[in-house]
């Protein structure tokens, strides 16, 4: 197992945000101290992005053109952007050889072809995906969202795409209030307040049989961590162990596996992220 983590990604912040550097800060610590090997990205090129994004949407970040009252407009935050989808590319293509975790900032499952919001300014995941596809290292990818948040902004990029099987577990009721229907690929499952881990991993366990059935040679994860019982922003009751079994079930599929961070906010996210790392093994 490998993770992908460049100290760079620390250096921004907002006051009072959530998506803060302590969050990733206490995780790389916590990995580190058991003995997890990690590698450092490479800034994502471009004409990567732009396999996801539009040239306006790329001008308007790099420029500081914009205005979103959850995704800050700060100093290179730029850099740091495109630092995080160097990361989820590298995660991509070592995961031919070795399960990967790009342990990085900002996220990115809410940002789509043209839009910024929900803490993301590129989508991360979108464009390993993308580029795992143009370079012909896979046929079709499944993506797993277990994010407490449903993801938009992947969605929005992948719908009709016959290549790319999109499936989503996620609170809905909250932000950003899409995901209560399945459409062509994009399959979501919107759960109740309250959902304890029993009932969360039978539809995880239904989930996981729509990828068997589409025959993925790729897995890619949105590693949300807000799904616990504690987190700040949402309201699903998942224990620090379920993590693990989560990372197990995926790990079961005996595919290359690469996973992103996206969400969770809580003390216990080093912990969490542990527990699923061990689960996949």
């Amino acid at each position: 197992m490998k993770i992908i983590f460049s100290p760079k990604c620390l250096e921004y912040e907002q006051s009072g945000h959530p998506e803060s550097p302590e969050r990733v800060r206490k995780t790389y610590e916590f990995l580190k101290s058991r003995g997890f090997e990690f590698v450092e990205p490479e800034p994502a090129e471009e004409e990567d992005i732009l396999l996801v994004h539009t040239k306006e949407h790329v001008e308007k970040i790099k420029k500081r053109q914009f205005f979103d009252m959850d995704t800050p407009n700060l100093e290179n935050i730029y850099e740091y952007a495109r630092l995080s989808v160097g990361a989820a590319i590298k995660a991509m293509e070592m995961c031919l050889s070795e399960k990967t975790f790009s342990l990085m900032r900002p996220p990115g499952h809410h940002a789509s072809q043209n839009n910024l919001e929900g803490f993301c300014y590129f989508n991360n995941i979108a464009v390993a995906v993308k580029k795992a596809l143009k370079n012909n290292l896979a046929k079709r990818v499944a993506i797993i969202d277990i994010d407490v948040h449903h993801g938009n902004g992947t969605q929005a990029i992948f719908l009709g795409d016959q290549n790319v099987l999109y499936v989503s577990l996620h609170q809905f009721g909250i932000y950003p209030g899409t995901g209560l229907k399945s459409e062509k690929n994009c399959i979501n499952y919107p759960l109740a307040p309250e959902t304890n881990e029993r009932d969360y991993l039978m539809v995880f366990q239904e989930a996981i049989e729509k990828i068997k059935s589409f025959s993925p040679n790729m897995v890619a994860v949105s590693a949300g961590f807000d799904t616990y019982r504690k987190d700040p922003l949402a309201n699903i009751n998942l224990d620090i162990e379920t993590y693990r079994r989560i990372g197990s079930i995926i790990s079961d599929l005996k595919l290359p596996v690469f996973s992103v961070l996206e969400g969770g906010y809580s003390e216990k996210l080093p912990e969490c992220i542990y527990q699923y790392l061990i689960g996949l093994g």
